[in-house]
């Protein structure tokens, strides 16, 4: 995956440079096809590499991905792998149940929405966990051809403690002699349309309803394939997919008991389960759920893994990877492999047991109407999907192949919205925040990594001149006052208003405002637009005026950037000026790669300089580390607080205030989220149906302060 890098090649001058990072693609086959798997490889995968080489800074880094691609052949014999790789590395082969550990681990520790409970008939229908640092212990099924119970308590602390023969190699081996189906997946669907009544024998049917002195209901199962011995007098009501569907029962029943009866001999209270007999399939899930509930009453826990296939191959990776390798792109987060501070998440929030659901606040499962809301928003994206190709074409003028791939980025995120629609957990919760890093993800798979690039650094050079004369007037609003307090309160205010209007510029404006800019005007007078009148749809400014007033400096705060140009320039830069100004130690943090016309961490260090070469101020904060840049180790225009990189999270651990800016970061991620420092979170709504179902109206302004 391309990201663009910004490098100071002299003391005023500035270049960009891709560089390449991991990405993780999965792809499943059958063993039987593993020459033509090691033929794709010769063709594709070792000339991606080849051409990563020319990118990578250093040897042993390039042996290191060479090393963690290899994961896909760990089990082909040296013989196999000679005779299809002539001349090619050799294949680093591992342990698999270690490689399954390490995944599986690494996974639970670093990907939210990873883990579900899955409630057939709940509401949500899908229960996705958040990450956290503390998994251990837990039971580990892996089904594959058979079945392997692992109890793990640590990371190097595991034991195989059983497992049983019955597993997915039975159901594929058995329903290919039941019925025609032949292929897995095929069976499964088969599965899924028939009736298990017709083959299986039930409670009722040998003691005529529920047996309530053994607890025993009456449509539990008493004897699977028991009615079809009696098929001399059913001819005809057995079919295929019946027999499929009690082969899939008595499997699932079967494993689900094994591992509750497990877990509770152990005193485990999770059961995560691997392998690819599931493959997410709704009806195994439930059987499975339903089992392990049933016999140990509720408990122990069944949990399902998106990558649940996948367990070993991420593990063999990381193995890969551990030589060298520090971070990885998984999905569509930035995860560093070295897991964040725990003690820094938990001191940030109050409760971060409750923050997934401040992040996903608009379309999640469980709140009324969830339905209409997932389909307002993904028909708002698929609209919109035009603008982003567009821009994608005019960010590569010269490029031969721009429209095509701006084509293929269009169709293929059509694509996406179109399967959501029908299957709207399929890559965990569907929120605005995982729709819109979703573009980025694609916008840089069809080699756009910054479609906003040219544009950005117009608007930072346009800002920049006008840098001066902004600080100029807000010192004369200091100096016109008769009380330091209230001079305070007058910037702050006059700062929050230019703030509303930087905010509500929209990228495809920005042309506008930068041409203003550059003509020397005043460039917030040019932003001018009738914001709403106070009190705002969230109003909580006096009380923040009221804390700068009466209240001490805060020791150090964390500002969450957002836009390029006007909006970091002549908005964030003066506000934090004035906080230094308090004493108070300011910490930048910006996204570690491109998203829209988001200002990167690269791009913000350029800029602090730029601004210290006008104002001695932040030349002082930066020389003395009171002003800083810190990345987020996110590369989307929301922002997920429980992702951050561990730097960064160590460093919030002891801050006192914390400022979110815009509408990604606030509203479609933040706006619920409760922390132990005082927080500000500001935006303007540019959403019609979201202004309307947060009570405002379109450009309804929040402006909330709360105290810890």
């Amino acid at each position: 995956m391309a990201e663009l890098k910004l490098l100071e090649t002299s003391r005023d001058t500035f270049s960009y440079e891709n560089k390449e990072n991991a990405r993780l693609h999965f792809v499943k086959f059958e063993t039987k096809y593993i020459a033509d798997c090691l033929d794709f490889i010769a063709a594709n995968l070792y000339l991606i590499l080849s051409h990563m080489a020319v990118i990578v800074d250093k040897e042993d880094e390039m042996e290191c991905l060479i090393q963690g691609c290899n994961f896909l052949l760990r089990n082909i014999s040296d013989e196999a792998f000679v005779y299809n790789r002539h001349g090619n590395p050799d294949v680093d082969k591992e342990d698999e149940m270690e490689c399954l550990i390490q995944g599986c681990n690494f996974l639970l520790r670093n990907i939210s929405d990873e883990a579900f409970v899955y409630n057939r008939h709940g509401n949500p229908e899908y229960d996705f966990q958040l990450a956290e640092p503390n998994i251990f212990p837990y039971l580990l099924v892996n089904i594959g051809s058979g079945v392997s119970i692992m109890k793990v308590e640590s990371d190097s602390k595991v034991e195989r403690i059983g497992g049983t023969a019955t597993g997915g190699g039975t159901f594929w081996g058995l329903g290919s002699l039941l019925t025609k189906a032949k292929g897995f997946d095929e069976l499964l669907e088969l599965a899924e349309k028939g009736d298990h009544r017709h083959a299986d024998m039930l409670v009722r049917d040998i003691y005529g309803g529920d047996y309530k002195c053994l607890g025993l209901p009456g449509d539990l199962i008493a004897s699977s394939f028991g009615r079809v011995c009696k098929q001399d007098t059913m001819e005809g009501q057995c079919s295929e997919a019946d027999l499929a569907r009690s082969l899939l029962f008595a499997i699932s029943n079967d494993i689900g008991q094994i591992a509750s009866l497990y877990a509770m001999m152990h005193k485990l209270k999770k059961v995560y389960f691997g392998g690819y007999f599931l493959r997410n399939h709704p009806l195994s899930m439930h059987t499975i759920s339903f089992s392990i509930k049933y016999w140990s009453k509720g408990a122990v826990q069944s949990l399902f893994l998106r990558h649940e296939g996948y367990l070993g191959a991420i593990g063999a990776f990381l193995r890969g990877a551990e030589c060298g390798a520090c971070q990885v792109r998984l999905g569509l987060k930035y995860i560093c492999i070295k897991y964040w501070s725990k003690g820094a998440v938990q001191s940030l929030f109050l409760r971060h047991e409750g923050y997934l659901g401040a992040i996903g606040a608009f379309l999640r499962g469980a709140e009324c109407g969830a339905c209409q809301v997932r389909e307002y928003w993904l028909n708002c994206f698929e609209e919109s999907v035009n603008k982003f190709a567009e821009r994608a074409i005019a960010s590569q003028p010269h490029s031969t192949t721009g429209e095509e791939r701006a084509t293929k980025f269009r169709e293929k995120y059509v694509s996406r919205l179109h399967h959501l629609k029908q299957h709207p957990f399929a890559y965990g919760n569907l929120t605005v925040r995982s729709l819109l890093d979703t573009i980025e993800h694609y916008l840089k798979e069809f080699d756009f990594p910054d479609p906003y690039l040219e544009q950005k650094q117009k608007e930072n050079e346009s800002a920049l001149g006008s840098f001066e004369n902004r600080l100029t007037e807000l010192d004369a609003l200091t100096e016109s006052s008769s009380s330091s307090r209230r001079n305070i309160s007058r910037i702050n205010e006059v700062e929050w208003n230019t703030r509303c209007l930087s905010c509500w510029k929209r990228p495809e404006k920005s042309l506008y405002f930068s041409s203003k800019i550059n003509h020397k005007c005043q460039p917030f007078q040019y932003c001018i637009f009738p914001l709403s009148d106070r009190p705002w749809l969230v109003d909580d400014l006096d009380d923040w005026l009221d804390r700068l007033n009466n209240g001490p400096p805060h020791s150090k705060a964390a500002i969450f950037v957002d836009n390029s140009g006007i909006d970091i320039v002549l908005g964030i830069l003066p506000f934090a000026r004035e906080l230094l100004r308090r004493g108070t130690k300011v910490i930048l943090c910006a996204n570690s790669a491109p998203a829209l016309n988001d200002v990167t961490y690269s791009e913000l260090v350029v800029l602090l300089r730029q601004a210290a070469t006008v104002c001695h101020i932040i030349a002082n904060a930066l020389s003395s580390g009171r002003l800083v840049a810190m990345e987020t180790a996110q590369a989307g225009p929301c922002l997920d607080l429980s992702r951050l990189g561990r730097d960064l999270a160590t460093e919030l651990s002891s801050i006192d205030l914390i400022v979110l800016e815009g509408m990604g970061r606030t509203v479609h991620t933040n706006l619920n989220a409760k922390f132990t420092c005082e927080s500000l979170k500001l935006a303007v709504i540019k959403n019609r149906w979201l202004a309307q179902r947060l009570g405002g109206q379109m450009f309804s302004v929040v402006c909330k302060y709360e105290q810890p």
